[in-house]
């Protein structure tokens, strides 16, 4: 597939079928969404409209992504509590599975600040639990490079620089475990999107999620309002052979269709060899 035709967006809670009716009006082939709560919560899946949702995708070339929530607790290790977040990822999995969804975005989970060996061996027993449970399923387990939060905050993500997302990846095999790798979260670490980069390589990502920031805090901006080289960065990984899907995770429709035309005018590399 071109450049154009693997930028896809998520849609976040906003209901899937006027998402993927979008989607298919502009061509989009590539679209997330989650199942927490509002028009996409995980209950209000009945096989009917699991049914439309599929002759829709299928029709219109589109794959969908369930995305979890970073506010569920995958480092959890509380009796009781543990089982609920067990239940809670394999509920979405099935969801996933139901819907024929390509991929799954998972993560690490988050700690305050002690028993931090604990917290990420629980989080990669659970997630090696998942990914042994997906089976023949067809989805993608992608775990997420979390953002990097205040240093005097309580609680921090796991999995928001290098070293604790190598933690993950040593420990799951790629074809079990790949990444959604978030440029705007890499971009807050010292060793930026290059270091996340040089460190992992392209063959473990199953989507680049896109968003602009000025490198100071958590915040999703459209393409140009921050800091971040978007046309590097799509020559670098364009050039390194990179052919999964981007995801779009900032803005309004129209600033994505702008993004759009504008990542794709960045793919100088394609196009000259074409």
């Amino acid at each position: 597939m071109i450049l154009r035709d693997r930028i896809g967006f998520d849609a976040g809670e906003h209901r899937l079928e006027d998402a993927i009716g979008w989607a298919a009006e502009q061509k989009i082939h590539f679209v997330d969404f989650n199942a927490d709560r509002g028009p996409n919560h995980i209950k209000t899946w009945t096989p009917d409209r699991v049914a439309g949702i599929r002759r829709i995708c299928n029709d219109n070339a589109i794959r969908l992504g369930v995305h979890t929530l970073s506010s569920v607790n995958v480092a959890e290790f509380s009796p009781y509590v543990d089982r609920g977040v067990d239940e809670y990822l394999k509920a979405n999995l099935d969801l996933a599975a139901s819907l024929e969804c390509g991929w799954a975005i998972v993560h690490a989970g988050y700690h305050f600040g002690t028993a931090l060996d604990d917290r990420i061996e629980a989080a990669i027993r659970r997630l090696e639990r998942l990914a042994t449970g997906i089976g023949d399923a067809g989805v993608r387990l992608l775990l997420e490079n979390l953002n990097l939060e205040p240093e005097r905050s309580e609680v921090h993500y796991l999995a928001h620089n290098v070293l604790e997302l190598g933690h993950f990846f040593d420990a799951i095999p790629a074809e079990r475990l790949g990444w959604a790798f978030t440029v705007n979260h890499a971009n807050l670490v010292p060793e930026g999107i290059s270091g996340f980069l040089n460190a992992f390589g392209i063959e473990r990502i199953g989507e680049v999620r896109l968003a602009d920031n000025t490198g100071e805090y958590e915040i999703h901006l459209p393409l140009g309002s921050g800091h971040i080289d978007f046309r590097c960065l799509i020559q670098r990984l364009e050039q390194a052979g990179y052919c999964q899907h981007y995801s779009m995770a900032f803005g309004s429709p129209a600033e994505k269709l702008i993004a759009r035309d504008l990542l794709v005018s960045f793919d100088s590399y394609n196009r000259f060899q074409s």
